[in-house]
């Protein structure tokens, strides 16, 4: 348990650092000065922006809130605030689960008792793929703002990307 103890005490000690910096100060202003010329596209950012604060700080929940009174507070309206929260949330939990200093990933790979690096390693294409496709979907959704439609979609898009990458890896085992 020492090497976990010891990877969780680091995690909650950069999450605090970045806390003492003022993080979510300057993601606040950054938002707040670009948010006016991207609207349509602002889901997407805000999936990518939340992805990369989950990732760096190794948690979902630290960068819930960081984002979410940011996104609320563009003032966006009907469902293209509820397509950039959904965004918000769905970057968190994905750079929370890709974050090698993640207490989850931590626990998970101390809880298998496997190295955690090749833990992380081996989570990394599945989520990656999983998160160009919801990237894709939130731009599309950022036009569209239909829910009843982005989401069937973009699962149509996992199916495809998922299948050609069976394909590629079958004729490339072959």
């Amino acid at each position: 348990m020492v090497p976990a103890i010891l990877i969780l005490t680091f995690a909650w000690t950069l999450g605090g650092m970045t806390g003492l910096l003022g993080a979510d100060v300057y993601v606040s202003t950054l938002f707040k000065s670009g948010a006016e010329s991207l609207t349509l596209f602002l889901p997407a950012i805000v999936f990518l922006v939340a992805v990369f604060l989950a990732f760096a700080t190794g948690t979902s929940w630290g960068t819930f809130t960081i984002l979410l009174p940011i996104v609320v507070g563009v003032g966006l309206e009907g469902n293209l605030m509820l397509i950039a929260i959904s965004a918000c949330l769905a970057g968190a939990v994905c750079g929370d689960h890709c974050s090698p200093i993640s207490d989850t990933t931590i626990m998970a790979s101390t809880g298998a008792q496997c190295d955690h690096i090749a833990h992380v390693s081996t989570q990394l294409p599945y989520t990656i793929t999983v998160a160009i496709v919801s990237f894709a979907g939130y731009i599309f959704a950022g036009f569209v703002q239909n829910a009843w439609i982005v989401l069937p979609v973009s699962m149509a898009v996992l199916a495809g990307v998922l299948l050609l990458i069976k394909a590629f890896t079958a004729k490339k085992t072959a």
